[in-house]
């Protein structure tokens, strides 16, 4: 167990005080279970030993001994894989097993974000596995790459969930096997921190120092309380001049929800769309293609993408090749331009907060709270599915002090 122990201390990062006991729950799992200490435990056998110990024994320690089993496991699996010398097969599979992960992706209108994310963990899965034949790779394969994110890259754990997602899909639709329900890997540990908001004077500041259209999105994405992909995406017909509206189609989850358009942008907005009718006129005269209609709509209203409805809000410049269906077209503004424009406003503006244009969307919920608006209202507007992710912000807004009494007096 000395190799065990040095893992614990200087790969996991297990504080010394901690590690006796770590220690000390594995031995106790494979005695009760009366295994050598070089075999792997299955999920059934973690869950028996578990179950004996919360017969006496309190929740924490539980926990402990899960978390304790969870890296030994690792512990154990790593060391076999350095051990390992097998020749490493032809990538003719993998190119084969990820192609049909990639059809299964369009089929399910996944976002080409969404494609892009799970093939980028799909090949560092690859990679990790030294190209192991696909048709072998087990769940515990899986379980040693989740369990190396959060160990060795110390990865955060929505980035460990975004990677067992894309894996899940993996198994599920390349290689035509469905994972276990239950992946016993180590948890990447969680970090409590609060999101970076910006006050209402810094907010106005960053905005004098953005060209217009750029400053139009970010006034929208701020009075909207948007997110940056949500304004890129808007489409005309998502417009709601006279109720002062905005949907947000398809946004995170899938969801359509409608929030605010300020009053005070109107008038820009309006301006803004008259320019961009211009270029939408000149795409026709020249008869390029309509623009990346969602999902199947292309095929069931072909005439769609060339309509003024279903034009972007925030087209680009530029026409650009798509990525999925090699046609050239106009696509709406990429999200770096505004990222880059925004962190050179911030910049010269002086203000040392690792802000970015998230930070806007954070802004609005939390100066809506100090407005004095409900928390169910803000969760709406945000398109949040749990109170719990929009009560963050009640720990951000600021409470007016004056106008609270002590009950002494």
């Amino acid at each position: 167990m000395e190799n065990f122990k040095i893992y614990l201390k200087n790969v996991a990062n297990i504080p010394d005080k901690y590690i006796p006991f770590y220690i000390h729950w594995v031995k106790a799992a494979y005695n009760f279970l009366e295994l050598n200490l070089n075999t792997e435990l299955s999920q059934k056998q973690t869950k028996t030993f578990l179950q004996k110990l919360s017969v006496n024994h309190p929740d924490w320690q539980i926990k402990q001994a899960q978390s304790a089993l969870r890296h030994y496991q690792f512990f154990l699996q790593k060391n076999r894989q350095s051990e390992n010398t097998t020749i490493k097969p032809s990538t003719d599979l993998w190119d084969k097993t990820i192609q049909l992960t990639i059809q299964n992706l369009r089929l399910k209108h996944r976002s080409f974000s969404t494609e892009k994310s799970y093939l980028k963990w799909i090949r560092e899965f690859k990679f990790f596995m030294q190209e192991k034949n696909p048709a072998e790779l087990t769940e515990k394969d899986l379980q040693h790459f989740l369990s190396h994110l959060a160990v060795v890259k110390k990865v955060a754990p929505s980035t460990q969930n975004q990677a067992l997602n894309a894996l899940v899909f993996f198994f599920r639709y390349g290689l035509n096997r469905e994972p276990e329900n239950s992946i016993n890997a180590v948890r990447a540990v969680p970090k409590k921190r609060l999101p970076v908001v910006l006050t209402r004077q810094e907010i106005l500041q960053i905005f004098q120092n953005l060209p217009p259209q750029i400053r139009l999105m970010a006034k929208i994405i701020y009075g909207g309380g948007l997110r940056l992909q949500e304004c890129l995406s808007l489409r005309i017909k998502d417009i709601d001049l006279r109720n002062n509206i905005i949907w947000v189609r398809a946004g995170k989850g899938d969801k359509d929800r409608k929030t605010l358009l300020a009053q005070s942008v109107k008038d820009e907005l309006k301006t803004h769309l008259q320019n961009v009718k211009k270029i939408y006129q000149q795409d026709r005269k020249r008869n390029l293609e309509g623009v990346e209609l969602p999902h199947a709509l292309a095929k069931k209203y072909p005439n769609a993408s060339t309509e003024w409805k279903w034009f972007w809000v925030f087209p680009s410049r530029s026409l650009s090749v798509d990525p999925r269906t090699t046609l050239v077209r106009r696509h709406h503004v990429h999200p770096a331009t505004l990222q880059k424009a925004f962190k050179k406003a911030l910049k010269k503006c002086n203000i040392a907060k690792s802000a970015t244009i998230h930070s806007l969307r954070h802004s609005f919920a939390t100066h809506l709270l100090e407005n004095g608006y409900d928390i169910r209202t803000v969760q709406e507007l945000l398109g949040h599915k749990n109170l719990q992710t929009t009560m963050i912000y009640t720990h951000i807004a600021k409470t007016n002090l004056e106008k609270v009494r002590s009950p002494l007096d």
